[in-house]
């Protein structure tokens, strides 16, 4: 299946850069967000026409792409509890859950606390929009030349209601 590189539709992939042009959170201080994340408006189709109009994104229209610990995530830039901006918040890692990739994201705001890879929040029924995320190779260059994972481009799409 192929994609093109510019998406018109709203439901679509949406190139947000390369894997290198993301800093890993996890090796900064206290893992917050803000300096290492790219913040992108991507309209939800109900709400196409009116971004036309306007340049700047409502923050539900929002997604908070970041690596932390290797992994590439792409989230809701709006709590789900508190619709506060998430970029603001701090990652952190979830050793209780046994699994020593898992990581969460603490909501500034309220101290609310999201697993990043299943959405589950700590408290009340809220849940984390996670995005879907492709690595693709770029163009080739006409070398031939296998890319590492750091040299792929990532690609994110709004995940389908089910």
């Amino acid at each position: 299946m192929s994609f093109s590189r510019q998406s018109n539709d709203m439901n679509s992939w949406h190139l947000v850069g390369l894997v290198s042009s993301f800093p890993d959170i996890s090796l900064g201080n206290g893992c917050k967000i803000l300096p290492g994340c790219k913040t992108l408006g991507i309209p939800k189709p109900e709400h196409a026409d009116q971004a036309k109009l306007n340049r700047l994104s409502d923050l539900n229209d929002q997604v908070l792409v970041f690596k932390y610990k290797g992994f590439i995530h792409a989230i809701d830039n709006q709590c789900p509890h508190s619709s506060f901006p998430l970029k603001q918040g701090n990652v952190f890692d979830i050793e209780d859950l046994g699994n020593s990739n898992g990581a969460g994201i603490r909501c500034f705001r309220h101290g609310w606390k999201f697993d990043l890879f299943t959405g589950n929040g700590d408290s009340g029924s809220h849940k984390l929009n996670l995005w879907d995320i492709e690595l693709r190779d770029p163009p080739t260059r006409g070398s031939g030349e296998i890319l590492s994972n750091a040299d792929k481009e990532v690609w994110v799409k709004r995940p389908t209601k089910s």
